[in-house]
Formats: C-alpha cells, sequence, structure tokens
C-alpha cells in the first residue's frame, strides 16, 4: 500500500540534536507524550515553549523512532556511544526516510539522479518541482497549497543537509557532499532486514539500500565485504545468494560492533 505524503517533515527536519537528547530521557515502553513528559521536567529545554516541545516529541521523535514498540529507539540508544557522529547520521536519515516516504522518494528519485550524474549542486527549484509534481499526481491526501509546496520542498533540502548529504548553507542551491554508506551502518541495516524477516534475496533488493544509492549488485558487495570481517557469509550463483547470519539479534551484532572499526 502507498503511504501518501504529509507535512510532518516540518516537525524538526533532520531533528538532530533533539534526538540526542530524547534518547537520553527515554526508557523502554515510553510513548511519545510520556517522553514530552520526562522532557518537561527534565529542564534541558528551557528555552524551548511546552508546544514545541511536545510537537517535536510526539508528532517528530515518535514516529521516526517510536513504532515497533519502540525498536528503532532501542537500537539508537545502544548504539549512541558506539557509533561515529557519521554513523549515527546515517541510521537517524534511514529511520527518518522510512517515517516520511516524500523524503525516501525525493532521495531516490532525485538527489542519487543529480549525484549519479555528476552534478555539484542540487537547487532549490528541483526540489519544488518534484513537490508540486506529487500533488500534481495526487500523492498527498489533499491538495497543497502554493506555500505548502514551497515549504516542503525547503524541508526536503534541509534534511538533507541535515543528514549530511548537501551543504548545510541554503542558498539557491546547495552543493552535494560525498556521500556513501558506512560498513557499520552496513551491517546493522542487513541485520534488521533479516531480523525482520526478509529472505535473502530479499534483503539485498529491498528499498532501504537505494537511500544510500545502491543497486542489488552493490549491495551484495558490501555484503561480501562484511562477510571478509567475519559478520556474515555469503554465497552468490546463478542470481542467488544465500546468507549464513552470525548472529541471532541485533544485541549480538551491537556487542560485535562495538569491540571493532570496519573497513
Amino acid at each position: 500500500m502507498t503511504v501518501p505524503y504529509t507535512v510532518q517533515l516540518s516537525h524538526g527536519l533532520g531533528l538532530v540534536e533533539e534526538t540526542y537528547q530524547f534518547l537520553e530521557l527515554w526508557q523502554e515502553g515510553m510513548t511519545g507524550t510520556e517522553l514530552y513528559r520526562a522532557a518537561l521536567q527534565s529542564g534541558h529545554f528551557s528555552n524551548m515553549s511546552a508546544r514545541r516541545l511536545d510537537d517535536l516529541a510526539v508528532v517528530g521523535f515518535g514516529p521516526r523512532y517510536l513504532v515497533n514498540n519502540g525498536a528503532p529507539a532501542r537500537t539508537l540508544k545502544q548504539l549512541r556511544s558506539i557509533l561515529g557522529k557519521g554513523e549515527f547520521l546515517q541510521l537517524l536519515f534511514l529511520y527518518t526516510c522510512r517515517a516520511h516516504p516524500i523524503l525516501a522518494d525525493f532521495t531516490c528519485q532525485v538527489y542519487w539522479t543529480v549525484y549519479t550524474a555528476g552534478r555539484q549542486e542540487l537547487s532549490n527549484e528541483e526540489a519544488l518541482e518534484f513537490v508540486t509534481r506529487a500533488v500534481h499526481d495526487g500523492k498527498t491526501t489533499t491538495r497543497w497549497s502554493d506555500i505548502s509546496v514551497r515549504r516542503v520542498a525547503g524541508n526536503l533540502t534541509g534534511s538533507l543537509a541535515d543528514f549530511g548529504l548537501l551543504e548545510r548553507v541554503a542558498k539557491q542551491g546547495r552543493k552535494i557532499l560525498p556521500y556513501h554508506i558506512e560498513p557499520r551502518v552496513a551491517a546493522i541495516l542487513a541485520y534488521e532486514l533479516h531480523l525482520a524477516g526478509h529472505a535473502d534475496n530479499n534483503v539485498i533488493a529491498h528499498p532501504d539500500w537505494a537511500l544510500f544509492g545502491l543497486e542489488p549488485a552493490d549491495v551484495l558487495s558490501e555484503l561480501k565485504r562484511l562477510a571478509l570481517q567475519g559478520l556474515l557469509i555469503v554465497q552468490s550463483a546463478g542470481g542467488a545468494t544465500r546468507i549464513s547470519w552470525n548472529y541471532k539479534n541485533m544485541e549480538e551484532l551491537i556487542d560485535v560492533l562495538a569491540q571493532r572499526e570496519l573497513r
């Protein structure tokens, strides 16, 4: 089922710094509303109105990290002291794209098209054209006003800047930054998909990889690199791939990732 586009990405865009703070406060089983109350009582957000804080916790953080019984928040909380900032940002980007299909589609259909063409810059006009076409094609629940279309277009490029795919300086166009999936992020994503019940070939073909500019052949190469470092075993022949997964759950994988850097 196709999920319609919404304007909810405007609730924090990348939400990077707030996510670090929310993860400090979040405990297993907390809802977005309970997280808001904990954040309000913590005093860490004293320069923010209660309404804005509620908005960020419930509408910004919740749909990204509290789905599937809080599995993303739980994983991020375990990894925050293990991963470098660039690696952590890639996971935030992944979970945000899952929560906001408009950002996922813009990344795959526009950003990576421009990137692979060797362009140096992604223009605001290209983001505007993408959103305008989406509204025209009925991908939104209602027909957005011109003001909303422009705001959402800015949210898309602003979010990619927050996650490190574009430069942060807001101009008519933003410079495209070098971007590739980090090995430990590739391992986490592969295991997440496997543990979610995807068959091995479906893990390789899953659309999440396209967020990082990877096609199935590229994913297979990434998995073979992980195999060289003992995280899994890959056997590929005749278009079929069989993967032996060395760890039974995410906790076991995280324990290993905490002990070593991947190349």
